[in-house]
């Protein structure tokens, strides 16, 4: 692959860092990120409790990021697509809370926070962004918090699959037909939800014409009305982005 690329030539650029930056900010910020070795399924790229140096944008492919619990259980608490950040909930502490590894064959570019700072000092529009995107992250676990608590189990999954449609049709992706890069279990683990509870709503929503599933390609076939069974009552959560 590619390790050249640049955030001027980047296809997710107007998700991450480089929006609305004027052209020698954008060459500044490019200058201090280094283009990682691509990441293969299951490598690690942040282990947890290890110093914060950096924070990670996604280029390609996609990671999930989990934190352990006392008594060894894991807990996902996000994926991460291209245009994706990772990183920003060890900022505070200086150490990374939760472990991010790669669901696929990944390819991330690693921002060295220190170096990104002194940038975002002379460029006020790259500290804004960084703002944005903090604000982001916080909105994300909010709104998980949300789903955990007052959505029913169908409205969880629903939420799950209508939220990456929207988000594969930012990238530039098909909204209507993608495949999923983590496994039921996954996906369970993160809505707080049973494989077997994952397989058989899943099994619902093809049944009622909601979704065709082949394996772990997904079809959407009646969007409107998964978007409004995944609302429910609570039309105060707005779906993430990020």
């Amino acid at each position: 692959m590619d390790l050249s690329i640049h955030c001027q030539s980047c296809s997710f650029s107007h998700l991450c860092l480089p929006v609305s930056l004027d052209q020698a900010a954008l060459q500044s910020l490019d200058d201090i990120i280094e283009r990682k070795k691509p990441l293969q399924k299951h490598d690690v790229l942040i282990e947890s409790q290890r110093p914060f140096k950096s924070l990670y944008a996604v280029r390609s492919g996609s990671l999930k990021s989990f934190i352990t619990t006392s008594d060894g259980q894991e807990q996902i608490v996000g994926f991460h697509l291209p245009g994706d950040l990772i990183g920003f909930d060890a900022i505070n502490s200086k150490v990374h809370p939760s472990s991010s590894v790669a669901l696929e064959t990944s390819m991330v570019c690693e921002v060295p926070f220190v170096t990104l700072e002194d940038v975002a000092n002379r460029f006020p529009k790259l500290r804004s962004q960084i703002m944005h995107c903090m604000s982001d992250h916080i909105k994300q676990g909010n709104e998980l918090m949300m789903l955990l608590n007052k959505r029913k189990a169908d409205e969880r999954l629903l939420y799950f699959l209508t939220q990456l449609s929207q988000r594969f049709a930012e990238r530039g992706f098909s909204d209507k037909q993608f495949n999923l890069s983590m496994t039921r279990n996954e996906i369970g683990n993160y809505l707080g939800l049973t494989v077997e509870t994952i397989s058989r709503l899943l099994t619902r929503f093809q049944k009622d014409q909601l979704i065709k599933v082949d394996g772990k390609l997904i079809q959407i076939l009646d969007y409107p009305t998964m978007l409004a069974k995944a609302q429910g009552v609570h039309n105060e959560i707005v779906f993430l982005r990020a």
